[in-house]
């Protein structure tokens, strides 16, 4: 599917976020399935709002305060996957900052890493 007939299943706080994606050069699809086993130990499959192809990393665009987005988190991070969750109904002016904050310290530290791994090599 084309990015221009995504937009248009998009929320307005989804477009803002893929502008800037789109602006900063980082290639992203949109709600790519994971699959996830829940508190009860049930499978489940979720959507988060972006994946971010380079960095591998996934995004969920937080657009209502009423949502369980600390559930959301937990199971994300009990399931072994990274998610940044960017708050854009109270953050209007940070979010930006904190999205690129976050992708800096997690190429930095996946560099250490590697960085340990090649010396043990050696």
């Amino acid at each position: 599917m084309q990015k221009e007939s995504i937009y248009g299943q998009m929320t307005r706080c989804e477009k803002e976020v893929a502008e800037l994606l789109k602006k900063l050069g980082i290639s992203w699809a949109y709600e790519k399935p994971v699959f996830v086993w829940d508190e009860n130990k049930r499978p489940r499959v979720w959507a988060p709002d972006f994946f971010l192809i380079p960095f591998g990393i996934y995004v969920e665009v937080c657009g209502s305060e009423s949502f369980d987005y600390g559930y959301r988190r937990k199971i994300f991070d009990n399931n072994g996957y990274r998610v940044i969750f960017l708050h854009l109904y109270k953050e209007s002016n940070k979010w930006k900052n904190h999205l690129l904050s976050y992708l800096e310290k997690i190429m930095d530290y996946r560099y250490h890493k590697l960085n340990q791994v090649l010396r043990r090599e050696n």
